[in-house]
């Protein structure tokens, strides 16, 4: 059989064998999701790319770590978030609050989308914009949470600070966005 046939999980014990094939394959599926997560928090189509595939490496040196307690997805997604991060702080830590309002640029539809579709695309790109001039820790926690889904427990793990102070930043990032938005 061949391996584009395998289950995940058939996969994940083939990548424990250290079998090639078997990475691939799992590369090929999960990553333009992952491409796209590390996209959005290191904000440069190069460096999302070696970010994403160094955590790939990091994902396969560490398979036997997986337990299957969460879907693999979620396992490598938090991988890619965390060597993400990392790459933003370490690559950032001497900037000022410089952030590239390309990151979510959306490009222009042919004529034939109709005025409602512009208009949300519109408004998903002003959102957007303006989630990502926020300060760091803002949009940090406002990306995790309404992008990426992950709950305030799990906020608070990746960006290892306290639950309270992950409550008491998304409630201000909120605020800071919606106060924003309305300027708009």
């Amino acid at each position: 059989m061949n391996v584009n046939q395998y289950n995940i999980e058939e996969l994940i014990l083939l990548c424990k064998q250290k079998n090639q094939k078997a990475q691939c394959e799992i590369y090929n599926r999960y990553a333009k999701a992952m491409y796209n997560v590390s996209h959005r928090i290191v904000k440069d189509s190069h460096f999302a790319e070696d970010v994403m595939q160094e955590s790939f490496l990091k994902a396969f040196s560490r398979i036997e770590d997986y337990k299957q307690e969460v879907a693999f997805g979620a396992w490598l997604k938090r991988i890619v978030v965390n060597c993400s991060i990392d790459f933003y702080k370490k690559n950032n830590q001497f900037k000022l609050e410089d952030f590239d309002t390309t990151l979510y640029k959306i490009e222009e539809k042919e004529s034939t989308l109709t005025d409602s579709t512009h208009f949300n695309e519109l408004k998903v790109k002003q959102i957007l914009e303006v989630i990502n001039s926020l300060k760091y820790n803002y949009r940090m926690v406002l990306t995790l949470f309404y992008i990426e889904g992950y709950d305030q427990e799990e906020i608070s793990e990746i960006l290892n600070i306290s639950y309270a102070n992950c409550r008491t930043t998304l409630s201000r990032a909120k605020d800071c966005l919606r106060k924003k938005l309305e300027e708009i």
